[in-house]
C-alpha cells in the first residue's frame, strides 16, 4: 500500500497565523456550554469564559476580581491546599461540590481541574458542570437565611443614618468656628475641611483637596514664602507621628498663618490628625512693632482682637481691651499688684517648642481660665519673651498674645465622641458578623451533609435511617431559627420597639409551667428544684418579658451545669418586691468576665466548645431593665454562678 504525504505550502490558504489562532480559540471557549476558568495559587480568577460569567451571574470584571472562595459553597483553606498538591503530583482531578451564585442561590457542580505550567508559573484550569437534578432541598434554605441576614443589614443601615446625622451636626458647628479646619485620616487622606480655611488660602473651586493632587500641591507652594517648610512640617507631615506641631507660615501676599495639629488616638492608637488653621498677622505685626517702639506696641495692641497681657513675676503690667473682653476683669483689675495672672488659669496644655537657629523664639500653649463671670474660657496662646524689646525698669516680661477657641475645643470633644461612637459600632459589626458565621456553619453544614447524603441514596437507604438524616436536618433548621428569633429580639430590645405590659400573675404556677416547659425541652436528663417562699398568688409583672428572662438564664444553668447536677430557681414574695434566684453548680464565671458578661456578643474566657451567640444576657439585661428590674451574679470558677433578679412592686 502506497503512502501519500500531503504538504502545504507557507503560503497555503489553510495555514492560520498565531493571532488569529488565539482569536479562534477565545472564540471557541467563550461559545462552550460548560464554565471554563483559571485560577492561581491563592484562589484568585485570572481567566473566565462567557459560560463562567452565566453560571455565577457576575460580570466578567466581577469575577476577576473574586477568588474560587466568594463562589464555592464547600470552600475550605486546607483542602484547597490538599488539592493543589494533588494536582501537581497527578495533573488533573475531578470532584462535586456547590456554588453560589450572585442572587445568593446554590447549585450543585461538577468540576475538572487540570494543572498547566505558563511561562514557568503554574495555573489550574478548571471546568464546571451545573448538576440541576441534585440538592433539591438546599437552594430552599439559603434565600431565607439571606433575607433575615439583609434585615439586620437595614438595622444596621439605620443605625449609620443616625451616625451620618450626628457628624452633619458636627460638621455645622465646626463650620461655624474662626479657624479653619483640616481633618486628615490614619491613612493620610483629606477627610474634611471647613468653608474658613478655604476663605483663608482663596482656594479656586478648580483645585481638588488632597496630598495625592500636583496641581493642589503647586498652588499652596505658590502661596507662601518658604517652600521648604511648608512641605516638611505640613504637607508632607506624616499622619502617624505621635508629635504636636505648631508653624508659623509666611504668605507671600504678606499674611502669616499659625498653624497647629496634634494626633487623635482611640485606645492609645493614632487614627487621624487635625489641622488648626488661624490668621496671626495683626498679632505677629504687633510683636515686631513691641521690639520698634513700646507706644506703637500700645496703639497696635489698643486695636487688635485678640487678647494681650505683658507679665512680669506672674502679675500683669499691661492688659488690651480684648485682654478685658476674654477674662471679663477691668484692665484696672488685670494691673493691679495684687492680681496674680495663675489664678484664672485652670489647665495649661503645653506644645512643641519653634526654634529659630536653635534658638526658642516663642511657644504655643492651650489655656483653660475661668472669668469673672465664671465662665470657662480655651484659649490659644503665644508666649514669648521680650528681653531688651521693652524696659519695664529692666525686669524680664512675657508677652502672651491670646485668642478665644473654645468653640474649637467643644467640637473637638464632639468629634472625638463621634470617632469613639463610631469604633464602637464597628466593633459590634465585626462581633456580630464573626457570630453570625460561626453560629450559622454547623447547621448549614448539617443541612449540606446530610442532604447530600439523602440525595444519593434516599432510594437505597431504609426509611427509618432516612428519618434520622432528616430530622437532623430538622433540628439544623430549627437552630437557625432560633438563632435567628434571638437576633431579631436583640433589634427590637436595642431599637425600644419592647414595652412592659404588667398585669396580675400567679407566679408560683408560672414557675412551675416554665420548669415543666424546661424539663421537657432537656429531656428530662436534667434536674430543676422549684422553692418559693411568700404570697405570689398576685403580683403586677409583665410575663412576656419575664418568661424570657427566666427561661434564659434557667437554659443557661441547664447548658453549663455539670453532668447531672441540679437546677435550682428559687422565689421569694416580699412586700416592695419580688425575687428570684437561679442557682447552679456548673462551670462558673472567671472573675475577669463578670464585669463584661452582660455585654452584646461578649462570652466568658472558660466555656470551650459550648455553642451559644452571646446575645442572651445582653437581652436578659435590656429586658430586665425595662422592666426596672435589677440583676446581679455571684460565680466561682468550678463551684458554680447564681443569677439574682429583683422585681420592684412599686413601679413598672
Amino acid at each position: 500500500m502506497n503512502k501519500t504525504t500531503m504538504i502545504i505550502e507557507p503560503n497555503s490558504r489553510f495555514r492560520l497565523e498565531l493571532q488569529e489562532e488565539l482569536k479562534l480559540a477565545q472564540i471557541l471557549i467563550n461559545h462552550a456550554k460548560d464554565a471554563a476558568f483559571c485560577l492561581e495559587e491563592n484562589g484568585e480568577f485570572v481567566y473566565v469564559n462567557n459560560a463562567t460569567c452565566s453560571l455565577f451571574g457576575y460580570s466578567r470584571s466581577e469575577v476577576l476580581s473574586m477568588t474560587l472562595q466568594e463562589v464555592d459553597v464547600n470552600w475550605e483553606q486546607h483542602k484547597w491546599l490538599e488539592q493543589w498538591e494533588l494536582l501537581k503530583q497527578q495533573g488533573s482531578i475531578s470532584f462535586k461540590s456547590c456554588y453560589r451564585n450572585k442572587a445568593g442561590k446554590v447549585f450543585p457542580v461538577e468540576i475538572s481541574f487540570v494543572m498547566e505550567e505558563l511561562q514557568g508559573k503554574l495555573i489550574c484550569c478548571g471546568y464546571a458542570c451545573e448538576l440541576s437534578s441534585e440538592l433539591p432541598q438546599f437552594t430552599v434554605e439559603s434565600p431565607n437565611i439571606q433575607n433575615h441576614v439583609q434585615q439586620k443589614i437595614v438595622e444596621y443601615q439605620k443605625i449609620d443614618e443616625q451616625l451620618k446625622n450626628s457628624l452633619s451636626l458636627l460638621t455645622s458647628t465646626l463650620e461655624c468656628t474662626a479657624n479653619g479646619i483640616l481633618a486628615i485620616n490614619f491613612e493620610g487622606k483629606i477627610l474634611y475641611y471647613n468653608q474658613k480655611f478655604i476663605d483663608m488660602w482663596h482656594l479656586p473651586s478648580d483645585v481638588r483637596m488632597s496630598r495625592n493632587c500636583t496641581k493642589a500641591k503647586a498652588f499652596f507652594e505658590s502661596q507662601v514664602k518658604d517652600v521648604e517648610i511648608f512641605r516638611s512640617h505640613i504637607w508632607e507631615f506624616p499622619t502617624k507621628s505621635d508629635s504636636e506641631t505648631y508653624d508659623l507660615l509666611d504668605l507671600k501676599d504678606g499674611r502669616i498663618f499659625a498653624h497647629y495639629s496634634e494626633p487623635y488616638r482611640l485606645n492609645g492608637s493614632i487614627i487621624g490628625r487635625v489641622w488648626s488653621i488661624w490668621d496671626i498677622t495683626e498679632s505677629r505685626q504687633t510683636e515686631e512693632a513691641l521690639k520698634l517702639n513700646e507706644a506703637r506696641f500700645r496703639t497696635l495692641a489698643q486695636n487688635t482682637e485678640a487678647g494681650i497681657f505683658l507679665i512680669q513675676e506672674n502679675h500683669i503690667c499691661y492688659a488690651n481691651p480684648a485682654a478685658e473682653m476674654l477674662t471679663g476683669y477691668s484692665i484696672k483689675e488685670l494691673v493691679h499688684n495684687s492680681f496674680d495672672f495663675e489664678q484664672i488659669v485652670k489647665v495649661k496644655q503645653c506644645r512643641q517648642v519653634r526654634e529659630q537657629d536653635g534658638v526658642a523664639s516663642c511657644r504655643y500653649q492651650e489655656m483653660q481660665i475661668l472669668t469673672k463671670q465664671g465662665i470657662l474660657r480655651w484659649l490659644a496662646c503665644t508666649i514669648e519673651q521680650l528681653d531688651g524689646v521693652l524696659d519695664f525698669a529692666g525686669k524680664r516680661v512675657r508677652m502672651i498674645t491670646a485668642i478665644d477657641i473654645t468653640d474649637y475645643k467643644q467640637a473637638e470633644s464632639e468629634l472625638r465622641q463621634t470617632l469613639e461612637q463610631a469604633r464602637k459600632l464597628s466593633e459590634l459589626r465585626q462581633r456580630f458578623v464573626s457570630m453570625l458565621c460561626h453560629q450559622f456553619r454547623t447547621p448549614l453544614n448539617v443541612v449540606s451533609f446530610s442532604s447530600d447524603l439523602l440525595t444519593r441514596n434516599f432510594h437505597q437507604w431504609s426509611e427509618e435511617k432516612n428519618h434520622s438524616y432528616l430530622d437532623l436536618i430538622k433540628d439544623a433548621v430549627e437552630q437557625i431559627s432560633e438563632l435567628l428569633d434571638e437576633i431579631l429580639l436583640f433589634g427590637k430590645a436595642e431599637a425600644d420597639k419592647l414595652k412592659c405590659q404588667p398585669r396580675p400573675l400567679d407566679l408560683k404556677q408560672f414557675c412551675r409551667d416554665i420548669i415543666a416547659q424546661m424539663h421537657l425541652a432537656s429531656g428530662k436528663q436534667k434536674v430543676i428544684n422549684f422553692i418559693s417562699d411568700g404570697e405570689c398568688a398576685s403580683v403586677s409583672v409583665d410575663p412576656k418579658l419575664l418568661h424570657h428572662i427566666l427561661t434564659n438564664l434557667i437554659s443557661n444553668a441547664l447548658k453549663y451545669s455539670v453532668g447531672k447536677t441540679p437546677v435550682t430557681l428559687e422565689l421569694m414574695c416580699r412586700e416592695d418586691n419580688v425575687v428570684f434566684m437561679i442557682k447552679d453548680e456548673g462551670i462558673g464565671i472567671p472573675s475577669v468576665d463578670q464585669q463584661q458578661i452582660f455585654e452584646p456578643f461578649y462570652r466568658g474566657s472558660n466555656i470551650d466548645s459550648i455553642p451559644g451567640t452571646g446575645l442572651g444576657l445582653s437581652i436578659v439585661k435590656t429586658l430586665a431593665d425595662l422592666h426596672g428590674c435589677e440583676i446581679s451574679l455571684s460565680s466561682e470558677v468550678g463551684v458554680g454562678t447564681t443569677f439574682t433578679l429583683k422585681v420592684p412592686l412599686n413601679k413598672h
